[in-house]
């Protein structure tokens, strides 16, 4: 790989100003949709990888809108292309699916919607240096990092970072709302009660695995007057988790952050693409990328639970009524969040543990499902979508529960079914 002139921080800083946060007036939607890949006939039965091998050539053959790429534990993502509307985000992605779906149940595999393995415990079947490097980096906190990379799933969904100037639909504004009603979202879209067939006493493991991560990578930066200054120092700061090479290992020295890189040059000088690829080895709750990349929902499950999260989110964000009203709800949070940030601060422990069993995180979430269905036919949502939103809410948000409750609920029915033949001994 030719090295290129070295740069210097003002230049890294500089480059992360004029990307991170690309405002203007929100037009732009997206959905990234991780599944867990199974056996069709027998979900506990581990997906071999020379299967996943052929399922991941057959699939890069479809005539797909979305990117597909397969994660190291196997799991599946479609990510959209930026829509210009809610409508157009998820006939292209049902569209997709459409494809994927039959073409994958022809192979004998399903997909499941669940923010972490219920049946197996982490495996890795991606060998890519990347992926190397990053098991080796987090290993150094723990068995959490294998269990993130290859036993969790999720609905990310991507919207514009705002206008520039203040109000509700502002850069600012939009930013510490994804924080407080990131808390919000992930209880009421809990979908990850248990591991390896054993409640783990969260509703969403997922985000529990999220907060036992290196933090300089996985917590939130700082909330200041100016997000993109803040992110600057978060980036510069983080530990380089690997540098690319042509050959051999991807492996960056241990404790060595991007800035100390830059005032080094050692192993090499780096340029501005290490540090876009460094950009894409962190991991907080809200990613900017130009865009917000929202990272705290659960996958869904059944074919379109996607589409809830995806509608609710948008809604909040990009209808100015309902962004509103969902940050005058959302914004006493702060409080119970305290200093620390997400997702290690009190205000996302209680989500994760508890979901809308939380008498705050349910208020706040009654609120926000109230104000999105209302803000969904301004945003020219169709019925059906309205429909699955309006039925999400009555089966799961008005009752305090999210789809955690459920599994748990079948979990703990199974272990009082009477043993047959056992009654009439």
């Amino acid at each position: 790989m030719p090295v290129r002139p070295s740069v210097t921080e003002a230049d890294l800083e500089a480059h992360l100003h004029g990307i991170c946060f690309k405002t203007g007036p929100p037009r732009r939607i997206g959905v990234e949709i991780e599944w867990l890949v199974h056996d069709a006939h027998n979900p506990r039965c581990p997906v071999s990888p020379d299967r996943l091998q052929r399922a991941a050539d057959t699939l890069r053959a479809l005539p797909l809108t979305s990117l597909l790429t397969f994660e190291p534990g196997g799991q599946l993502e479609l990510s959209s292309l930026p829509a210009a509307s809610l409508t157009e985000c998820i006939d292209a992605m049902t569209a997709d699916l459409a494809l994927v779906r039959p073409t994958m149940l022809a192979m004998g595999l399903g997909l499941a919607g669940h923010g972490h393995n219920p049946w197996h415990p982490p495996h890795r079947v991606l060998t890519h240096p990347r992926y190397n490097a990053m098991e080796a980096y987090f290993d150094r906190w723990g068995s959490a990092g294998r269990s993130m990379m290859c036993a969790t799933a999720s609905v990310q969904v991507c919207v514009d970072a705002g206008h520039e100037e203040p109000g509700p639909l502002g850069l600012g504004r939009r930013w510490l709302l994804a924080h407080l009603l990131g808390a919000v979202l992930a209880a009421a879209f809990a979908n990850s009660p248990t591991s390896e067939g054993c409640p783990t006493g969260y509703r969403t493991t997922r985000q529990v695995i999220w907060s036992q991560l290196d933090p300089d990578r996985t917590l939130a930066p700082p909330q200041g007057p100016d997000p993109r200054a803040a992110w600057a120092r978060y980036v510069l700061d983080a530990q380089v988790m690997c540098i690319r090479a042509d050959a051999g290992p991807w492996d960056a020295p241990e404790g060595l952050t991007f800035r100390e890189w830059v005032r080094t040059g050692v192993p090499r000088p780096p340029t501005v693409e290490d540090l876009d690829y460094h950009v894409t080895t962190l991991f907080p709750p809200v990613r900017p990328r130009g865009h917000l990349e929202l990272r705290m929902i659960d996958a869904q499950s059944g074919e379109s639970g996607w589409v809830v999260p995806l509608a609710v989110t948008a809604a909040l964000f990009d209808d100015p009524e309902a962004a509103e009203r969902a940050y005058r709800v959302v914004k006493p949070l702060a409080e119970t969040a305290g200093p620390r940030p997400a997702p290690r601060n009190p205000l996302w422990r209680r989500a994760a543990r508890g979901a809308l069993t939380d008498p705050e995180l349910h208020a706040a979430a009654v609120a926000c499902f109230a104000a999105a269905q209302e803000a969904l036919p301004r945003l020219g949502a169709s019925p059906e979508v309205r429909a699955a939103v309006a039925e999400f809410t009555a089966r799961y948000v008005a009752r305090g529960r999210c789809p955690a409750d459920d599994h748990l609920d079948a979990l703990h029915a199974a272990e009082r079914a009477p043993i047959p033949g056992k009654e009439s001994q």
